[in-house]
Parts: structure tokens; sequence; C-alpha cells
């Protein structure tokens, strides 16, 4: 099943006299539990492709639909709505608050539905416990390392079962290990939860984690790679391949 479809996605900023096109007519199909990631050199269009994908920005032209539902239509009150109810946010930068405690900047979604305590509770306790960072919950933010503050940041995505997670490079900001731990965190959920993940990386070890990776060139398509049975050295030995021709994308970590 497709859970989202995207139709001739264009995004331009400035004004007529000085118009800068970044996206040139996209058409982007995910389906139900994929694991995506979206790669581009910087100035590709990439993360403003995942902008306008998630809603958090709005394209010039086209059609985006989730769940069948066209969002490019929708008034800035439903899209809230919609937001809060299916789409679930992992940032770089973590965006966790400072003054709540682990387990409370995990509940945080859930605490504007009416879903009961112990039900809540009972969410909390297992994708807390599946990533690894349970025995954290009494914990605020600034007496925990980075990797547990972008596991916490997952849990808080994943927590009210959105139908589409979208991911800007939240590896970004971790060391090798902690990056690597997140990865197969997200991996594990993909797949028992059959969870929808969309990830802007520059990174291709990240990259190798998912089923399929869309690379952006002058804001267009320029090809796509799909993993299949392959092992993930293999896929990643692909990704760079595909990077080294693309020209211009290189490894960041």
């Amino acid at each position: 099943m497709n859970i989202l479809e995207a139709n001739k996605i264009a995004k331009s900023f400035g004004n007529k006299s000085n118009k800068e096109e970044v996206l040139k007519g996209i058409d982007i199909t995910i389906k139900q539990g994929e694991f995506v990631s979206i790669m581009g050199a910087s100035g590709s269009g990439k993360t403003t492709l995942l902008n306008v994908l998630s809603s958090i920005d709005k394209v010039s032209f086209g059609t985006i639909k989730i769940n069948n539902v066209e969002m490019t239509k929708m008034k800035e009150k439903q899209l809230a709505e919609f937001r809060k109810k299916y789409l679930g946010f992992i940032f770089q930068e973590y965006n966790l608050l400072d003054t709540l405690t682990v387990k409370e900047n995990i509940l945080l979604p859930l605490s504007i539905t009416k879903i009961p305590k112990n039900e809540a509770n009972q969410k909390f306790k297992e994708v807390a416990t599946e990533l690894g960072i349970y025995n954290l919950k009494d914990k605020y933010p600034n007496e925990i390392s980075g990797g547990q503050k972008q596991r916490t940041s997952a849990a808080r995505a994943f927590i009210h079962e959105p139908s589409i997670i979208f991911a800007d490079e939240p590896t970004g900001a971790l060391d090798s290990k902690s990056a690597s731990d997140l990865l197969n965190k997200l991996s594990d959920l993909n797949q028992k939860r059959n969870s929808t993940i969309i990830m802007v990386t520059h990174d291709p070890i990240a990259a190798s984690y998912c089923n399929r990776v869309i690379f952006i060139k002058d804001g267009q398509i320029y090809t796509q790679l799909t993993r299949g049975e392959q092992e993930r050295q293999s896929f990643l030995s692909d990704i760079m391949k595909t990077q080294g021709v693309l020209g211009g994308v290189h490894y960041e970590h």
C-alpha cells in the first residue's frame, strides 16, 4: 500500500525578478513500512524535499497525499492536527525540552491526546525499552549523552505510532558508535512495527540501513537504489559508487 504519493512537486524561493527553483517537478511514492533515505550534495534540494513532504514547508506546485489525504489543500489548522496525529519527527539537534525528564519528553505527543495514563505509560515502556533508554526515564537531557538524547528523540517520534517518521540528518551530531546504535534501533523498529521512515542524510553508512535510497541532483531525482536481499556492506558499496558518479557528494560525519 502506498502511504505517501507526491506528484510534480515544485518549490521555489524569492520573487519573480530573483527566483530560485529548488525542486523541479519531483514524483515520489513511498510504500507502507519502507525505510527510505534521501541523499544529494549540499544545495541539491534534499532538505527542502523533506520539509515539503512533512508539511513543515508548503509546495509552490504539485500535490502530496499521505494516507490518501491530500495535505497540499489543507488549511493551517487542519494541517497542524494532521501533523500531530499522523507524523513523527527526528531532528539532528534532538529538540528535547531541558526542563522535562526523558520520560516526559517522550510522552509529549500523547499529552495532547485523550489516551488513558496507564496506556500512555505502557506505550512509553515499550518504545523506551526497544530503544534501550528505559533506565534513563528520570534523567534530564543535560544528564545523558548525545546518542541517548537522539534515541529519546526517536522514542518521542515513535510513541504515538505515526503513519510516517521524518528524520533530518539524525546521525549528524553523533559519533560513529552512537550513530550505528541509533540506526540499528531505527531498523529494528521499522521491521517490528512496520513503521515508515523517510530520512535525509549525507552519510552513506546511514543510508545503507535503508531499503531504498533516492538520490537528488539539482532539484530532481537523479536515480534510486533498492537494497532487496543485499547484505548491508554490499549495498553501502553501491551507494558510494553512485555518489562517486553523482559527483559533489562526499562522506560527512
